[in-house]
């Protein structure tokens, strides 16, 4: 059941003097999440096997509750158990504003946003607790912030301007009604940068914490960018910072809260929204952003064109933080830089007349040759190419 009409059942029941579950709306209750996984899939042996989900850069590990992200004593916590599903939507749905891009918002079986030009640009994402965000690592605005993040990235690599998002939460019975909230705000908080707006979802009951958020775009009228444009003498540039995301997992990894700019780095991404449109504007023939590492998104582009990619290592920026926290770790710092992900900079290709438009926002870091694959320095990179599930 969705945010936006869980909400009317909600008042309907009230109208009516009913409870939830009054007019048999709820699912069997299951308090154990155990017994909720076990039912959900009879041939499981152990819920471990359901939730050790790997990743070659998962966030993997014991969560433990962070005392300065909680809401005091354990019995002063409401719980989402305690609001109930329908409580719950009431409550994340409540500071909730349209956009002039948004006809209809929460409240109904469906949203109604405005499509321009007639298309509308769409994507989706799934963070996942102990895979890609520790509760003791980030505070909820910060999970927010990040879910938020990532997909309206992925509107802006087409060259699109983010306009709504929707998100499915799924939580355990015990997560703290706080938490839910602040999360919401932390989304808000990324939207309200480029006039983007919530208006819906779903909540339901899981052993695993996880979002699962979808973004919408609008093309205002310009073709899309897609993977598949790069062409043989086209330029590759970068917008956006690499390596920070990383060396704050890092840092977090080793037990360290500082220094805090890469923390905050890793906790929730800056992604330069803005160039997306401004590539688009400027002719860029392909462009994806960097979520899974430089290597590997350099890849996606060259695989869907059909040419190599040749990245020059001299070009690409390595500031003097970044080098001083590798230092401390004994880590190479061009690791990060080529192997992170999560940083969400922009990567396009744009034919050679376009680079005297590109401005200080862009960095030209190699260039498009025929063949496939992608080369570093004309060799094929042997370290971590970045993020692959399942691998």
């Amino acid at each position: 059941m969705g945010i936006v009409s869980a909400v009317a059942i909600r008042a309907a029941r009230r109208r009516d003097g009913g409870g939830v579950g009054d007019a048999g709306f709820e699912a069997p209750a299951f308090r154990d999440p155990v017994a909720l996984a076990r039912a959900a899939w009879p041939g499981l042996d152990s819920v471990e096997a359901l939730t050790a989900w790997p990743s070659s850069r998962s966030v993997d590990g014991p969560v433990e509750p962070n005392p300065a992200f909680e809401a005091g004593p354990e019995e002063d916590v409401i719980t989402v158990a305690d609001e109930g599903e329908f409580g719950l939507i009431v409550r994340l749905t409540a500071a909730l504003r349209p956009t002039d891009q948004v006809i209809l918002g929460p409240g109904d079986d469906a949203a109604i946003t405005r499509a321009g030009d007639g298309r509308v640009v769409s994507s989706t994402d799934l963070m996942v607790e102990g895979v890609h965000f520790r509760r003791d690592w980030s505070s909820a605005n910060d999970v927010g912030r990040k879910a938020a993040a990532a997909n309206l990235a992925d509107i802006a690599a087409m060259g699109a301007a983010p306009t709504a998002l929707l998100l499915g939460l799924a939580a355990p019975p015990d997560l703290p009604t706080a938490w839910a909230v602040e999360v919401m705000d932390g989304m808000r908080q990324e939207c309200g940068q480029i006039g983007a707006a919530i208006v819906g979802g779903d909540v339901v009951r899981s052993p695993t914490l996880m979002l699962a958020v979808t973004a919408l775009g609008d093309l205002q009228g310009r073709a899309p960018v897609l993977r598949s444009g790069a062409r043989p003498g086209d330029v590759v540039a970068l917008a956006g910072r690499l390596g920070w995301a990383e060396a704050g997992l890092a840092v977090l990894s080793r037990g360290f809260r500082s220094p805090v700019g890469v923390v905050s780095a890793h906790r929730h991404p800056e992604p330069p929204y803005g160039e997306g449109i401004r590539a688009a504007e400027l002719g860029a023939t392909s462009m994806t952003d960097v979520s899974d590492g430089l290597v590997a998104d350099a890849r996606s582009l060259a695989t869907a064109s059909g040419v190599r990619i040749e990245l020059k290592t001299t070009a690409l920026t390595l500031p003097a933080k970044l080098r001083d926290v590798a230092s401390a770790l004994n880590v190479d710092p061009l690791t990060w830089v080529l192997g992170g992900g999560d940083d969400h900079a922009l990567l396009a290709t744009f034919p050679p007349e376009a680079v005297a438009g590109l401005g200080d926002a862009w960095t030209v870091i190699g260039s498009v040759a025929q063949g496939e694959g992608v080369r570093v320095d004309g060799r094929v990179w042997r370290g971590s190419a970045g993020s692959e599930h399942f691998r």
